[in-house]
């Protein structure tokens, strides 16, 4: 479903600043605004499916994405989550290889397409693009690698806590209240830690009891960092 609203230009768009873009020219910044086309999508609404081969990139400006794979059974597992100013499916557009995963909408979000044709006449003719794309792809698998190993060997309260942190740093805080901006519900959490529901929501109980976190529905307000840096064994 998509609803009539104002269309952001490039230029004036403050996550592009966020994100690989940042580096393109003058010139390249309005052919992008004259090629994209932007949509609202609303919560639960899917941007791309897992299988289908892509033709072009997604540039969010507003809203926040999960992208996941399905199991054989249907349980979701996220991979990682994305904001304003992330990119989407460079990827498989890269590799000329179908989607890995599909997206899916957490918060009502606006986000912009950008056609193969153009995406890929930036990164050939703007070096600056080609190697922010590099240490992009660079560092998903440095992340790929490091979850698979917490996934292996980190009990699940660990990963637990080391979510609660990772969900706090990445969303940051609302206001002063030290809840972290983000509306999660507990099954998008469980597939984030890679666990079961039930599992999620004992953990997150044992942790309210423990005074380290408070639950205000599907948001979480952050009572002992220490606390869970500690739970998560983390080591700053």
């Amino acid at each position: 479903m998509k609803t009539y609203f104002e269309t952001p230009t490039c230029d004036e768009c403050k996550s592009r600043f966020n994100n690989v873009f940042c580096s393109l020219t003058g010139e390249q910044v309005t052919e992008m605004s004259l090629d994209k086309n932007c949509s609202m999508y609303k919560k639960g609404q899917l941007i791309f499916y897992e299988g289908n081969r892509p033709s072009g990139v997604y540039c969010i400006n507003k809203g926040k994405i999960k992208i996941f794979q399905t199991g054989e059974e249907g349980k979701e597992q996220i991979l990682r989550l994305a904001k304003e100013g992330d990119v989407l499916g460079y990827r498989a557009m890269i590799s000329g290889d179908p989607y890995s995963a599909s997206a899916a909408v957490m918060e009502d979000a606006v986000v912009c397409f950008i056609p193969k044709k153009t995406f890929f006449g930036f990164l050939q003719g703007n070096s600056e693009l080609s190697s922010n794309m590099m240490m992009l792809l660079s560092h998903d698998l440095k992340e790929a690698e490091s979850r698979i190993t917490g996934l292996a060997q980190k009990p699940v309260r660990e990963r637990m806590a080391e979510t609660i942190l990772m969900l706090q740093e990445f969303y940051g805080l609302n206001g002063n209240d030290d809840t972290i901006n983000a509306s999660l519900s507990r099954e998008d959490i469980a597939n984030i830690v890679g666990t079961a529901t039930e599992t999620a929501i004992r953990i997150l109980s044992d942790f309210k009891n423990e005074k380290l976190i408070e639950l205000q529905g599907k948001r979480i307000k952050i009572l002992n960092h220490s606390g869970l840096v500690k739970a998560a064994h983390i080591f700053e």
